[in-house]
């Protein structure tokens, strides 16, 4: 071994020194695969997710029923999209939609509902009082949220209580006695000379009806006569526009379900037309030419929906949840349409408004 030539040079001398050498091969095959082991610890054990796959993220599956049109795209109001995007969900990754919509005939409600709760879906939001006892005639067990405009919920008997609902449904619930007797008011301020009103409801919803009884009483309080013009399908309202012609009314009351909401230019037209003081419940009225309104915000109320929804998906039982009424009412009014029916507010009304349209 000491008459090797390469040792006898004193730089492979050097270099031999420095590199230790292996008899066999398979002892080196060895050391190799040891040393590609290694590497390969130490790197699950700088990046331990690499380690253990993770689950994909549960896709919640939300059932909208809608009583009125079909959206453009298919999709849920955009609020509740909005507030469901603002709680952290993404849309085809975290939750996804199941939408029916029943465009106005209330007979087809039943069979969207079933069709919705066969899916199945994980929370049906309902949007109006008939897609509310739709949806829960559809079932006991899937979670149903009140979406705006459902009604009473507490005297339609959906609900226990406000504050143990009780069964599987929760939301939001209006507040009719009070709104009812604010509306009159407020039109009774914009037009003291009113004797008679007319009110034009949906007979074929519930939650109208009852809404309409309230609007009697507040009248009575008033001293106001009540022109009663019960709706119960489009036809209808031309006979209520007649009834108006022969005797008119003073001011006009309409009752917002979706019955009356999908006429509604109809009705603004006609009140502009005859020079018809209006009231109106929701401030889109307002914008589409109605004289004024008050009530709460449509935008609120699905927003208000998407936190119900995060609450029951984490866990929380629809029976446990307080359904809510709205805390912020807006009157809005229509500085056109007074200068065309040549009405002018009094200052103290217009101090009130929280939306002007001009």
């Amino acid at each position: 071994m000491w008459g090797d030539r390469s040792l006898s040079d004193p730089h492979r001398r050097e270099e031999a020194c420095c590199m230790p050498t292996y008899p066999h091969s398979s002892l080196r095959r060895f050391l190799v695969r040891s040393a590609l082991i290694t590497s390969v610890v130490l790197g699950i054990l700088t990046h331990p997710f690499l380690a253990v796959a993770q689950p994909a993220p549960k896709v919640v599956r939300i059932g909208y029923l809608g009583v009125g049109g079909r959206t453009p795209d298919g999709a849920p109001p955009g609020p509740l999209r909005e507030g469901l995007r603002d709680l952290g969900y993404v849309e085809g990754q975290t939750v996804g939609y199941e939408t029916r919509f029943a465009e106005g005939k209330l007979e087809r409600l039943p069979d969207l509902a079933a069709e919705l709760a066969r899916l199945p879906v994980d929370v049906i939001v309902a949007t109006g009082g008939p897609a509310t006892a739709a949806a829960r005639q559809a079932t006991a067990t899937i979670p149903i949220v009140m979406a705006p405009a459902a009604g009473d919920a507490v005297a339609l008997g959906w609900i226990a209580s406000l504050p143990r609902p009780g069964g599987n449904v929760t939301g939001l619930t209006d507040e009719s006695v009070q709104l009812s007797a604010k509306r009159m008011q407020l039109l009774k301020e914009a037009v003291p000379q009113a004797a008679l009103i007319a009110v034009v409801w949906d007979t074929n919803d519930p939650g109208m009806t009852l809404r309409y009884r309230e609007i009697e009483r507040a009248a009575q309080l008033l001293h106001v006569e009540i022109q009663a013009l019960g709706v119960g399908q489009p036809e209808d309202f031309a006979g209520a526009f007649a009834t108006m012609t022969r005797r008119r009314p003073d001011a006009i009351f309409l009752v917002s379900d979706v019955l009356t909401n999908m006429n509604r230019k109809r009705v603004i037209e006609f009140a502009t037309t005859h020079r018809i003081p209006a009231m109106y419940e929701y401030s889109l009225y307002v914008r589409d030419g109605g004289l004024m309104s008050y009530g709460p915000s449509f935008e609120d109320g699905f927003r208000l929906a998407a936190r119900y929804i995060d609450r029951i998906v984490k866990g929380a039982k629809p029976a446990d949840l307080p359904a809510e009424q709205p805390t912020q009412y807006y009157l809005a009014v229509n500085l056109t349409t007074a200068a065309t029916l040549g009405l002018t507010f009094p200052p103290s009304l217009v101090l009130r408004t929280d939306e002007v349209v001009q």
